[in-house]
């Protein structure tokens, strides 16, 4: 039985990625290692408690200790990376968090995945699927051509930073150690269980309080927007088929400025609740944050071409499934705004969440 250890397996990506897992790859086994931070929520896979083919571990991804003892506890022979602190206004408040996790937790993961996994001058089947991020590349003008897996890294906040370095941390064990590790950079992601910090969920739940939706500056970012289940079944298919010491470009050709994003938002949740009448009048401009990218899009021709894989759902079809996913869900949703799922995490797991 194939194992893989999934990092930051109870957040957003992570616990859509376990779910895909569970669905389409029944005889994996899944180590999900996740501290649990506030975007860290157990409730996301609390039905997969007790089947023997998935396996939680509290732990942090920077503790030598707790990295090192997965790996000679179960036969990991996978490693899909997605634990990170992600949010860029966070990173600006305090970066040194972002170091932690996302560079010296990169660090000690792939450490321990060489230490454990190399034998007799080789690797065997082993495989080690680094998740970045589109940030690492810098902002583009209106006009200029979508990155490629070739352009050159220009991160702009401390969060792109601190991605940029854990990028080029596992590049450097590709080629010094002939590590078998693969790098993805995807889009802005969006879907189910994504924490109201991020753009979509926080423009779902000020809508339906009544609140003002903050955009920053005019609105005029443009960013593409991914959805979730469609970046697992790319991350998937790199892991399984990509070439180790490459690179791939996750995304979805579906580039919005934030403004018209939260008006198709709100397009759509005023036909499932008109009784919310115009949520337009909610829309505040706010003060643009340091830094701010313009335009972020990626080519991926790379991974269509030799891997095959393309999104397979539109961004009106993943608006529509995200919000009614939401409306389904308040409950989940309440309990995540107002800190009460951390009570469900410390019955889980005896205190031990800080």
């Amino acid at each position: 039985m194939p194992t893989v250890l999934v990092t930051g397996g109870a957040g957003f990506i992570g616990s859509n990625f376990v779910r895909l897992l569970h669905q389409e790859r029944p005889h994996w086994q899944v180590v999900n290692l996740d501290l649990l931070t506030y975007a860290g929520n157990a409730e996301n896979l609390a039905d997969l408690a007790g089947d023997p083919r998935y396996i939680f571990v509290h732990g942090d991804v920077a503790d030598w200790d707790a990295v090192t003892s997965l790996f000679a506890r179960h036969a990991i022979d996978r490693v899909v990376h997605f634990a990170a602190e992600t949010h860029v206004d966070r990173s600006i408040l305090d970066p040194g968090v972002f170091v932690r996790t996302n560079v010296v937790g990169t660090y000690t993961l792939i450490e321990a995945a060489r230490e454990a996994w190399h034998r007799d001058g080789g690797y065997g089947e082993t495989r080690f699927l680094h998740v970045s991020t589109d940030e690492v590349y810098g902002s583009l003008a209106a006009g200029d051509p979508p990155t490629t897996e070739h352009s050159p890294y220009a991160p702009s906040s401390p969060y792109a930073a601190s991605k940029a370095a854990a990028d080029w941390l596992v590049r450097s064990y590709v080629r010094t150690y002939g590590f078998p590790a693969l790098i993805t950079n995807c889009s802005n992601n969006y879907g189910p269980y994504q924490f109201p910090e991020k753009l979509i969920p926080l423009v779902l739940c000020q809508a339906l309080e009544g609140k003002p939706i903050p955009i920053y500056g005019r609105g005029d970012n443009v960013r593409d927007w991914l959805f979730v289940t469609d970046h697992c079944r790319a991350a998937l298919t790199v892991l399984e088929e990509g070439t180790a010491g490459e690179t791939y470009n996750i995304g979805a050709g579906e580039e919005r400025t934030n403004l018209d994003l939260v008006h198709r938002l709100l397009g759509i949740l005023g036909e499932l609740r008109p009784e919310l009448g115009d949520l337009t009048r909610l829309i505040t401009f706010v003060p643009d944050r340091p830094g701010h990218d313009f335009r972020y899009a990626l080519n991926t021709e790379k991974i269509t071409r030799t891997l095959g894989w393309r999104p397979r759902v539109s961004l009106a079809q993943g608006l529509r499934r995200t919000i009614a996913w939401y409306l389904e869900h308040q409950d989940w949703l309440n309990r995540v705004r107002t800190g009460e799922y951390r009570r469900f995490l410390e019955q889980q797991y005896h205190g031990r969440t800080k």
